[in-house]
């Protein structure tokens, strides 16, 4: 059985995570960085032989009514991340000191953070927001191209003014009541989410 764990693409592998892996309880993971000058085939070869990982959806089921975790391989370029579900595995003791729960701690890519956080309904769901560094820039940038004149402290930009604060806020406010309204495409009821696929 061939077991695809390369993701060509950024958005690929953020979607493949997200949807596929952390979406069924794959929530415990290590995530590294294969070093430059190792064969990257066979360092995935590697992993996925050493932990059992290219098994039929079947065998995965049998292990879990058995009390066994379940494992997930994903790369994209150097960047790698070996994931499981609860459940007994080696990879619990092997892996112990470099261990990660989604749920507490995200997985960090290319400006992606993919996380778990529980909703309303008391259920796990699956996160995608942009990571630290990333949304200060975006920010920054918004804040630039709304208040211009406000990019030091001390100096007054054209946002300082109360008039102009509330007009501001009715932009923001008004697009917001679009999005909610169904005025934003992705908002639509016939508006379909598009599947990144990896070639």
């Amino acid at each position: 059985m061939e077991y695809r764990s390369v993701a060509t693409s950024v958005e690929g592998f953020v979607q493949q995570l997200a949807v596929a892996y952390i979406t069924h309880g794959y929530w415990f993971y290590v995530a590294g960085e294969i070093p430059e000058g190792k064969d990257l085939a066979a360092v995935d070869t590697k992993l996925i032989e050493r932990y059992g990982i290219a098994i039929t959806k079947w065998a995965r089921c049998r292990r879990k009514k058995q009390g066994l975790a379940n494992m997930q391989y994903l790369r994209h370029e150097r960047f790698f991340v070996l994931l499981a579900t609860k459940g007994r595995h080696e990879f619990f003791e092997r892996e112990q000191a470099s261990m990660r729960d989604v749920r507490r701690m995200p997985i960090k890519l290319a400006g992606y953070s993919i996380g778990c956080r529980k909703g309303p309904d008391g259920r796990w769901h699956v996160t995608v927001r942009l990571a630290g560094q990333i949304l200060r820039d975006l920010k920054v940038q918004v804040r630039d191209l709304v208040l211009p004149g406000c990019t030091g402290r001390g100096r007054r930009g054209l946002g300082d003014f109360a008039q102009i604060k509330w007009q501001l806020l009715h932009v923001l406010q008004s697009a917001a009541l679009g999005k909610a309204n169904g005025d934003c495409p992705s908002r639509r009821k016939n508006a379909r989410r598009t599947a990144v696929r990896d070639e």
